[in-house]
């Protein structure tokens, strides 16, 4: 990891945004706990409350209880265990809700209830916490029962058939529905909080992967409202001239060329071409749109016949909008991901625990600490006294 210096790297002493915030989390798999999970990034205090023996079912993906599954959505926190069918851990339960800010949940709708933790009770208990929420379909209506996953919410969104290459059909992606929900639950939850310093009473917030992904897919539905089209898969490449080609090494690269004239300009000459711009494909911005598999044709095995690191290097120094379509090892040896610190690490109950730091800066300065994700009921001692 690249050396500190002052004005890259947080004060350590500084108090994170969130600081002196307690979320109680009961969260499973990934929506729920990539909500708590970035706003223990932001400084907060996250307690996870996980079922005594299994915890969050996420743990065990691979067959253990810390599988690297887990490991993503749950750094900078607590771990407890409590089963609140139980009277006592019920008591033991209450006792942290009086004294919290936040509590998350992301059962299916009725499971809350059934627990013990449903907002009404919890806000009996604590008037000014805020209660998010996280259902797959909503905790009302005709599909409010529904199982929801990642690709369910993503496909009845209308998000998945935009990812889909209809020649060659599969899903592909990591979770993204998952993930942007848990980022909408977070903006929620931080909203509450501040209307809560005026008013001095928490809110329920709810969401749903539904929502989140057919928000998350606005553009979509705007290119409907507003021009009576349906998107597809190529939609946007199309309009935003966005292209992968295969170098001679058999690596990748991509270029997102927009439309200012000056970077098809550099690109014909990067790939010795002076007079591409004549040719009727690449003649306007229309053209290329319209022609875009014929652009394609004429570009790619161009940019077969050299290796990607010599395509790299001559679009880089004519400032023609490129990179490599990289691994994450590949991102990891990256000279401005070393210089922006990207990768934190941390001692961990399987050794060092590495993972990528949040991408927020606050004054200048940004973050490096980060604690491994805990063990089932790490933190009973310490927080229940068990």
């Amino acid at each position: 990891m690249q050396d500190q210096t002052p004005d890259q790297t947080a004060d350590q002493t500084a108090a994170l945004p969130l600081s002196g915030v307690t979320v109680l989390e009961m969260g499973t798999f990934i929506t729920g706990p990539c909500a708590g999970m970035l706003l223990a990034d932001l400084g907060a205090r996250v307690i996870k409350v996980e079922q005594p023996g299994t915890g969050d079912p996420f743990r065990a993906f691979k067959g253990t209880l810390y599988s690297p599954h887990f490991q993503t959505y749950n750094r900078n926190k607590q771990s407890i265990t409590l089963d609140t069918r139980d009277a006592a851990d019920l008591a033991a339960f209450d006792d942290l809700v009086r004294g919290a800010d936040v509590f998350i949940q992301n059962f299916r709708p009725g499971v809350a209830k059934k627990l013990g933790v449903d907002w009404d009770r919890l806000r009996s208990l604590n008037e000014a916490l805020v209660y998010a929420s996280i259902s797959g379909f909503g905790s009302t209506g005709p599909d409010a029962a529904r199982p929801a996953f990642d690709t369910v919410a993503q496909a009845a969104s209308g998000f998945l058939r935009l990812l889909v290459n209809p020649r060659h059909p599969r899903v592909v992606g990591p979770a993204i529905g998952d993930a942007m929900t848990g980022f909408y639950t977070a903006q929620g939850v931080l909203a509450a909080l501040y209307q809560r310093q005026q008013t001095g009473r928490g809110r329920l917030v709810e969401t749903s992967m539904f929502e989140a992904m057919c928000h998350f897919n606005l553009d979509d539905f705007t290119h409907l409202f507003a021009a009576g089209q349906v998107m597809d898969a190529y939609s946007r490449p199309h309009v935003s001239q966005s292209y992968v080609f295969q170098c001679s090494d058999g690596l990748w690269l991509a270029l997102h060329m927009s439309s200012p004239p000056k970077f098809w300009e550099n690109l014909s000459v990067a790939v010795e071409q002076p007079g591409m711009l004549a040719l009727p494909a690449f003649a306007t911005r229309d053209s290329r749109i319209a022609h875009y598999d014929d652009v394609v044709a004429h570009l790619a095995p161009l940019f077969a016949g050299r290796p990607r690191a010599e395509w790299l290097a001559r679009l880089r120094d004519l400032e023609v909008p490129s990179a490599a379509v990289a691994t994450s090892a590949e991102v990891l040896e990256n000279d401005q991901a070393k210089h922006l610190q990207l990768e934190v690490s941390a001692p961990g109950p399987m050794g060092e625990f590495r993972t990528i730091r949040s991408p927020l800066s606050f004054d200048g300065q940004r973050s490096l600490n980060v604690t491994a994700p805990p063990l089932l009921g790490q933190d009973n001692a310490k927080i229940l006294g068990r």
